[in-house]
């Protein structure tokens, strides 16, 4: 799932980014090592961090339906992940930098989910959308300093894209039959007394007659 977002992040930035042809995207670490080997302009995307997304989960099931419409199989609604990117450019000079961001800035502004034509695999079968934010606030209990601190490097700018991505959690389950039989309770409010009716061939929705 995740190398499928980053297909899909990677493809919107070279589609629909203004970037010079001779920039590459990468998704590694920006440590001091990767920094130092790196020979030509680059936009980084750095997966840091991976947490449910509470606003989005949906408890429950999917119900699937057959070509008659009854329930066939019974579906786990998917979990929702937020995939946090942290995005620099890497030049020789601060300027080309800027405008690497800049261009990378404008891409995921006007997308607020990634296109559908970019999904692929397990994304393209859920039919859901992707979600992506950028720039927005960071959560209290995280700061982009303490990554930059985690990768032994010196702050730098940075955006900070999130993509809340579906994932399914499980094989669709069969659904029993229809229910056939029944039975039904009764009790008399003036007496008290309780009376049992035992129904079969409940009635289907064929059965049932149109009002």
């Amino acid at each position: 799932m995740m190398q499928e977002i980053d297909a899909a992040v990677r493809q919107l930035l070279e589609r629909h980014a203004e970037l010079p042809s001779d920039v590459e995207i990468s998704f590694d670490a920006p440590t001091r090592d990767w920094a130092a080997k790196r020979n030509a302009p680059t936009l980084d995307l750095y997966l840091y961090d991976i947490r449910r997304d509470m606003e989005r989960d949906i408890a429950g099931f999917v119900e699937l339906r057959g070509d008659d419409g009854r329930v066939t199989e019974r579906r786990p609604q998917p979990r929702y992940f937020k995939l946090s990117y942290l995005v620099t450019a890497w030049t020789q000079r601060p300027e080309d930098e800027h405008h690497l961001l800049s261009a990378a800035l404008v891409a995921f502004l006007r997308h607020d989910r990634l296109p559908p034509d970019l999904l692929e695999g397990s994304l393209a079968e859920l039919g859901l959308v992707a979600p992506v934010t950028i720039a927005l606030p960071p959560p209290e209990d995280r700061s982009f300093a303490d990554v930059w601190t985690a990768l032994g490097g010196e702050l730098k700018p940075s955006l900070d894209v999130v993509v809340s991505t579906p994932i399914d959690v499980g094989a669709p389950e069969p659904a029993g039959p229809p229910t056939q039989r029944a039975t039904l309770r009764a009790r008399d409010l003036a007496s008290g007394a309780e009376a049992e009716v035992r129904a079969s061939n409940w009635p289907t929705d064929d059965d049932r007659v149109p009002t």
